[in-house]
């Protein structure tokens, strides 16, 4: 990355910030004690800050360095069928999608899959946490211990994995849904 681009960001932070806290550019040099043509140079990217200088105005903005230069905004949020992670077991005729790849280190992990017609996924063990899904096209029946239950497209489950348990298919169309799990294990 070379130091323009990097300075480039540091201009349009400071005014972001700056204007959640609902300052203007004179109230937030007041506060530094610096002149507002500074602040209206620093944030137009005319001049670069000495670290010492930028540690007082985040200060005067209410955060630090650390959390200034730290990169959640280039988190990716929205995911495409690119970004999907997929793997297709013929033996139980089934197709896993990961559509948040990498989802191990959130929360929740979420999977698209897909049955063809009498498909299963893979009995899971006992483990902690919840599962969550909803139906988007024909049939399933949810397997937990000795108890099975069905559910049809536009249909939501929700349950603790305290047995074994999968989920199978109908016979005829096969189906199409969205399992999340938290914590993730799939």
């Amino acid at each position: 990355m070379d130091s323009n681009s990097s300075r480039v960001e540091i201009g349009n932070k400071i005014r972001e910030l700056r204007n959640q806290k609902g300052l203007t550019q004179e109230e937030l040099a007041d506060r530094c004690e610096l002149s507002k043509g500074f602040i209206s140079q620093l944030e137009n990217d005319l001049t670069s800050p000495s670290i010492a200088t930028l540690v007082d105005i985040l200060q005067c903005l209410g955060t630090n360095l650390k959390n200034f230069f730290n990169d959640d905004d280039d988190e990716q949020i929205v995911f495409h069928n690119e970004d999907f992670f997929e793997k297709t077991d013929t033996e139980l005729h089934n197709k896993v999608e990961w559509i948040i790849p990498n989802a191990q280190k959130n929360m929740m992990e979420p999977i698209r899959v897909t049955l063809d017609p009498d498909g299963s996924t893979y009995p899971d063990q006992p483990h902690e946490g919840e599962e969550f899904g909803y139906v988007l096209s024909g049939t399933i029946t949810i397997v937990i211990g000795n108890r099975s239950m069905k559910a049809k497209k536009g249909e939501a489950f929700y349950y603790t994995p305290n047995s074994e348990h999968y989920i199978k298919a109908g016979g005829k169309s096969g189906a199409v849904f969205l399992w999340i799990s938290t914590p993730p294990n799939f």
